[in-house]
């Protein structure tokens, strides 16, 4: 979608560079919407026996990012100062209106 538009972006392989605390803050501190909603409560959050009200607290969602960045809603498009979690892709329209 943002190849579409013509806009250039920065793609950051987020498992082989796992964002830092201070990353991590920076996309909490811009993040359209709950802080809770950077957490993918999927097979591996079930693995790891973890429960989702555990984890809606700014401080409990980075470190638990910190610990298993797999765990990280993807993709995160940041831009003008927002940032947001651009899933499903027509997401990214509050972004660019």
């Amino acid at each position: 979608m943002l190849t579409r538009r013509g806009v250039e972006f920065d793609t950051v392989e987020y498992l082989k560079n796992p964002p830092t605390r201070a990353d991590l803050e920076r996309i909490a501190a811009m993040l359209e919407g709950p802080i809770a909603d950077l957490v993918r409560k999927d097979k591996r959050f079930g693995e790891l026996g973890l429960k989702g009200e555990d984890y809606v607290a700014r401080g409990a969602v980075i470190d638990l990012l910190m610990a298993h960045p797999e765990l990280m809603q993807r993709p995160i498009v940041m831009r003008g100062g927002r940032a947001l979690i651009a899933r499903p892709a027509e997401k990214l329209d509050a972004l660019f209106a």
